[in-house]
């Protein structure tokens, strides 16, 4: 299973979640009890929905407990802004669109693009890894070659 990074914000987040599941297990399974009581199994719509919530939930609980297992928080304290890496603000030029564009590098499971988070895995994130300010970097995406100017790395 890969490491996942992410902040502290972010790992309170997850065991959150995994509580929060969890915490779904006797609610479910009363369903579980309640459909059985209600006789032959075989012809029971509730009973199956209740057992798929179950199976889908423990899927869920499974998958938490793996990325809380292999989550590792990042000490923001030990971020430095000469080279590009995990939580710096990035500030970019495309070259090819001419627009300047600003984003923090997260882990995968922080990523949201909408809130100007792009997590370090993608094409753009990987080729701006370990860069400093004023490199010109080439991200290959699905589309083609991307180019971007590092203009700016802050905290």
């Amino acid at each position: 299973m890969p490491v996942h990074y992410l902040t502290q914000e972010g790992y309170d987040k997850l065991k959150k979640d995994l509580a929060d599941a969890l915490a779904q297990r006797p609610v479910i399974s009363a369903a579980i009890a309640e459909a059985r009581e209600k006789g032959d199994l075989s012809e029971n719509a509730e009973y199956e929905s209740a057992r798929e919530a179950q199976g889908l939930l423990e899927l869920r609980i499974a998958k938490l407990k793996d990325e809380v297992a292999n989550a590792r928080v990042i000490d923001e304290s030990q971020i430095g802004t000469d080279k590009v890496q995990m939580l710096n603000k990035v500030k970019v030029k495309n070259l090819s669109l001419n627009r300047v564009m600003e984003f923090t590098l997260v882990g995968e499971s922080e990523a949201d693009f909408a809130a100007g988070k792009l997590a370090a895995t993608t094409p753009i994130g990987k080729a701006l890894m370990g860069h400093s300010k004023g490199d010109v970097v080439e991200a290959k995406v699905p589309s083609g070659v991307m180019k971007f100017e590092i203009l700016d790395i802050t905290l």
